[in-house]
């Protein structure tokens, strides 16, 4: 995997510049700003756009089902032939509210993990994070998607996007907000999502496009919020917060820091190979 975000289309061989493009984003609170105003004319006529899990458009995009998506980082560190082909991400430097770990006990004594099924890096980072701080490797089940905490046979569940920021904290022992530990134990942010290619892009058209979106998704935060905030049951004034404050939209040298920590703490851990494979599920 490479974590060059190339502008320069001449990095790419040319194809044909109106090759329609499938583009997959996550349908979270947390993506819209990176593709607010997304449109696929200025790519190629017949571009489109679709929302998914972000562990199911990192098997899509895997499987050549989608050109482009956005996916779990995790993803893009253990797939070789993955390439970060844009600055815009989704990532934060401590809270970052809709990834959090709900322990039922003592984390140290926690034996089995219930991972939400829509989750990847998250997946891993709890892993991490368990592992580094406590030694602690417990039996992993899956949570899916539309089951509560309650259904949940597990001593810990991960809870990831807008579902995990309605959670009542109050029932459980303790509640880690993931980024907040990684940036307590690192002192680096951390990118949770990334654009990404297989192959090779036909032109430069399509990166411009989404640091586009991103740009004015950055610009239009109050609008987002207005617009998405009722249905999923936050306020208004919660997620123009949440975007502004709580995410960061762009990959920048610090991002990339910790984009590489991260791998080097999965390898540590054994849920990568030095070559960026996964050991294991």
């Amino acid at each position: 995997m490479s974590t060059d975000a190339p502008h320069n289309p001449q990095q790419f061989p040319a194809e044909t510049a109106l090759t329609p493009l499938r583009v997959g984003a996550v349908n979270y609170l947390n993506s819209k700003p990176l593709v607010e105003g997304f449109d696929g004319s200025r790519v190629a006529e017949g571009t489109r756009l679709s929302f998914d899990l972000p562990s199911r458009l990192a098997d899509a995009l895997a499987a050549g089902r989608l050109d482009v998506a956005l996916v779990p980082v995790f993803e893009a560190l253990r797939q070789p032939g993955h390439k970060i082909v844009s600055d815009a991400c989704v990532a934060s430097r401590g809270p970052v509210r809709s990834v959090k770990l709900y322990f039922r006990t003592e984390p140290a004594r926690v034996r089995r993990l219930a991972l939400d099924e829509g989750s990847r890096t998250s997946a891993a980072l709890s892993r991490v994070l368990l592992g580094r701080r406590l030694g602690v490797e417990p039996e992993r089940t899956s949570l899916p998607l539309g089951s509560g905490l309650a259904d949940a046979d597990a001593d810990a569940v991960l809870l990831i996007g807008d579902r995990a920021m309605l959670q009542d904290e109050a029932p459980f022992h303790t509640v880690w907000d993931l980024g907040a530990e990684w940036l307590a134990e690192t002192g680096l942010p951390f990118v949770f999502a990334c654009w990404c290619v297989r192959t090779p892009l036909p032109d430069g058209s399509l990166v411009k496009e989404l640091e586009r979106c991103r740009d004015r998704g950055l610009d239009s935060v109050e609008a987002i919020a207005q617009r998405e905030a009722p249905a999923l049951g936050l306020t208004v004034e919660e997620s123009v917060e949440y975007l502004s404050q709580n995410l960061k939209f762009r990959l920048g040298p610090q991002e990339r820091q910790g984009l590489a920590r991260f791998r080097t703490e999965c390898e540590k851990q054994g849920l990568l190979a030095p070559n960026g494979a996964a050991v294991d599920g």
